[in-house]
């Protein structure tokens, strides 16, 4: 079981003790195209999403950029 906080809410994986954040995105249907995410407060590349991973306790924010006038 892997329990993080996914944008100042507590979420539980179970089966899992680390996901990437590819993964996380999928999870969680995360499809926004402009996303943004940081672990622990540390902003992860989009080409390092497949190999970055998120464990047990981790602090994630996934924002989407959005624009406007």
């Amino acid at each position: 079981m892997m329990k993080i906080i996914l944008n100042n809410r507590d979420e539980i994986f179970e089966g899992h003790t680390e996901i990437s954040v590819e993964e996380l995105l999928k999870l969680k249907n995360f499809t926004f195209p402009m996303i943004i995410v940081k672990i622990n407060g540390k902003l992860i590349k989009k080409p390092d999403y497949p190999v970055s991973m998120i464990r047990s306790g981790d602090d994630v924010a996934a924002v989407h950029l959005i624009s406007g006038g």
